[in-house]
């Protein structure tokens, strides 16, 4: 086809959608466009199914509602370019430009196109969108579902609403973007850049995120069932799952042991999740005073003003827990990790410990720590009087005005510890 003839067609095609004299609907199904230059041209609702469009220019172009089914984009610039509700099933984008593009509503699904042409043979592809750039661009309530996106770029995009079903996004970057209430369930984020993105309310069930930087991201009401966080850098993410996101036998030990306290002990059970991962759980103002948390994985889990009392947290992971304001008296953090976490305002103190008969007879017991690894941790205002911090790591942790009264500081490391205003343990004099 050559360029006069193409512009003819174009032109007929914008006197079609004016419903002027002489005007028709470009038909360009199978046609081979490679390396031609439309941008700017008004192309709506054109039909390019199974057209090759590989190296065209199509900046700024008007491609809303266009049928584009299985066409051949690859490295196509489509910047700026309107495909609102276009029709893109089983095309391939392949290292195609779409900065700033507007897919909004569009249909990106897997899709096959009969060739009779060869044996006619009928094969269901995925989109291929590898290595695409669509930074800064608007994919909101488009339909992905199933597509390849492996190492395409996705930084500050809105793809609010958006049909990710099963999408491979390995290695893809969505820095920023904007993936509130989209559905990415069973979706392959390895290896993703997802820091500072918005996964609000998104729908994460089965995503893989193995090796995946949700570094600052915001992941608040994000479904997160049978993701496996383990490995994947969440540093300053907001991630909090609701007990009712986990396992039924992790909400009937909780809902038990909240009966068993409320009870004094003649209702329910005595919550035992030692081993469990309850990672990122918010559990804000429960108590779980008494538990056995033996080993258990609260690595970034929300437990701000939480009372767990006379419970055994030893071997714990607590790295980047919150802690703020939760009162943790008598407990066993023995070898625990709290890398990170926060405990500002928390109480570490010790127990009385009463007779059979209900008389103190005097004896405190305190707060273990010992062996414990706080590096980074910030215990400003905390209450750590008696506590045992034996050989533990505190180093670069926060302990502004906190009290350390009677601390048990033997071997313990403090090594860029901040100090200000802190109360420390007397010195025993040496005689």
């Amino acid at each position: 086809m050559t360029p006069h003839e193409l512009l003819a067609i174009i032109d007929r095609h914008d006197r079609w959608l004016s419903r002027c004299a002489g005007g028709a609907r470009a038909c360009l199904v199978m046609a081979d466009l490679r390396g031609m230059y439309l941008a700017g041209a008004n192309l709506q609702r054109v039909k390019l199914s199974g057209a090759i469009l590989a190296g065209c220019d199509l900046k700024r172009s008007d491609l809303s509602e266009a049928d584009l089914f299985a066409a051949d984009l690859k490295a196509a610039d489509l910047t700026g370019a309107n495909l609102q509700r276009a029709d893109l099933r089983g095309a391939h984008l392949r290292g195609a430009r779409l900065r700033g593009a507007n897919l909004r509503d569009a249909d990106l699904r897997g899709g096959a196109l009969l060739d009779h042409r060869g044996d006619s043979t009928l094969t269901v592809q995925r989109s291929d969108l590898h290595g695409a750039d669509f930074d800064d661009g608007l994919l909101a309530r488009a339909n992905l579902s199933g597509a390849d996106m492996s190492e395409a770029k996705l930084n500050g995009a809105d793809c609010t609403g958006a049909l990710m079903a099963g999408v491979n996004l390995s290695g893809a970057s969505l820095r920023d973007a904007d993936l509130g209430s989209t559905d990415l369930k069973g979706a392959n984020l390895s290896g993703a850049n997802l820091s500072g993105a918005s996964l609000k309310d998104a729908n994460l069930t089965g995503a893989i995120l193995l090796g995946a930087n949700l570094r600052n991201a915001d992941l608040m009401g994000a479904t997160l069932d049978g993701v496996d966080l383990t490995g994947v850098d969440c540093a300053g993410a907001n991630i909090r799952r609701n007990a009712d996101q986990f396992p039924r036998t992790i909400r009937q030990s909780l809902e038990s042991h909240h009966a068993w306290v409320r009870s004094g002990g003649s209702k329910g059970a005595r919550a035992d999740l030692a081993g469990q991962d309850l990672s990122h759980i918010d559990l804000t103002r429960v108590n779980l005073s008494g538990a056995n948390l033996r080993g258990i994985d609260l690595s970034g889990a929300t437990l701000r003003e939480a009372l767990v009392v006379m419970s055994d947290l030893s071997d714990a992971v607590l790295r980047d827990a919150d802690f703020t304001g939760a009162t943790l008296d008598g407990t066993n953090l023995r070898g625990s990790d709290l890398s990170g976490a926060r405990l500002d305002g928390a109480k570490l103190g010790s127990v009385d410990i009463k007779s059979g008969v209900g008389r103190a007879p005097g004896r405190r017991w305190p707060v273990n720590l010992t062996g414990a690894r706080l590096v980074g941790a910030s215990l400003v205002g905390a209450n750590l009087r008696d506590v045992n911090l034996a050989f533990a790591d505190l180093g670069g942790a926060d302990l502004t005005d906190a009290v350390l009264i009677d601390a048990n500081l033997t071997g313990t490391v403090l090594d860029g510890a901040k100090l200000d205003g802190a109360v420390l343990p007397a010195l025993a004099d040496d005689d």
